[in-house]
């Protein structure tokens, strides 16, 4: 299944959604900051990485700060850092820099945390020519950064949104009155797109090969089962995408690696990720 992959994002979408979160966390003024500073200080701080990390958030450094500010320096998404290692300096009025940086690093913390994640399964899954790819259970508001940070780190993903691709589940099913019911209502309406079919069981992929879907996604199966779902699948058409998703984690990621699948979907690598270390210390 070939869905679109964010490989960027607009800068006028960066600024926007800076913007409104900048507006949630200044809502009138600070009133730390106007009462210790006059505006005049010019003080250089440092982004550093706390951990290893995979970085991923420049442009939102890049867009943060207004015009008053010099971004000196700032990494490449996607370069890997070392604990105390700089990723980033940035020159400016203190007030500027200090109403702001808590947005900015809340952003490439949770950004780069979920490149970091995902970098480490995808450097596993790439050796078995398996991708991993993301889902939708990602953070309502900044799902589009959080799905650019999954490429950052090696992923690919999955649907962007309802709009992008046709995945009928079992619930679809279940309105639907069953799985050819649910694909002949589609077909009659929709001739653009692939269709792609969740199950759980193997009638259901004997009635999904029978009405010929493009690709399955085997949910919540067992590793032994997942490989003789693809055997039965691949037998009868070799280009049938087929990915393994379902609770699969960093740690048993590797019971999945030899089962033949063409990718797996881990909601892990973007609903469960703790925000990475990364400061700012002015100096």
């Amino acid at each position: 299944m070939n869905y679109e992959q964010i490989d960027n994002i607009p800068k006028k979408y960066i600024k926007s959604k800076i913007k409104e979160f900048l507006k949630e966390d200044i809502p009138r003024r600070d009133i730390t900051t106007d009462n210790i500073y006059n505006g005049n200080e010019i003080v250089e701080a440092q982004i550093q990485a706390g951990e290893q990390l995979i970085f991923c958030g420049k442009n939102i450094v890049m867009n943060t700060f207004d015009k008053s500010c010099v971004i000196k320096k700032i990494s490449e998404d996607g370069k890997n850092h070392r604990e105390n290692q700089i990723i980033g300096i940035v020159s400016g009025p203190a007030t500027e820099i200090l109403k702001k940086e808590r947005v900015m690093l809340n952003l490439i913390q949770r950004l780069s945390s979920i490149s970091t994640k995902t970098h480490r399964v995808a450097q596993k899954a790439k050796k078995h020519n398996i991708k991993i790819l993301d889902t939708r259970k990602t953070t309502p508001g900044i799902r589009l950064f959080e799905k650019y940070a999954v490429k950052i780190g090696g992923g690919w993903n999955h649907r962007l949104d309802l709009s992008s691709g046709i995945m009928i589940k079992d619930n679809h099913i279940k309105a639907a009155g069953g799985i050819k019911k649910a694909i002949d209502k589609i077909r009659r309406k929709e001739k653009q797109f692939k269709i792609e079919l969740e199950v759980d069981y193997y009638d259901q992929i004997e009635e999904g090969l029978k009405c010929s879907v493009d690709g399955f996604l085997l949910d919540n199966m067992r590793s032994e089962e997942i490989k003789k779902a693809v055997q039965l699948i691949k037998q009868k058409n070799k280009k049938i995408f087929v990915e393994a998703s379902g609770g699969i984690t960093e740690q048993s990621l590797h019971r999945y690696l030899k089962s033949g699948v063409d990718a797996i979907s881990m909601g892990e690598i973007t609903h469960s990720v703790p925000n990475i270390d990364i400061k700012l210390e002015i100096i």
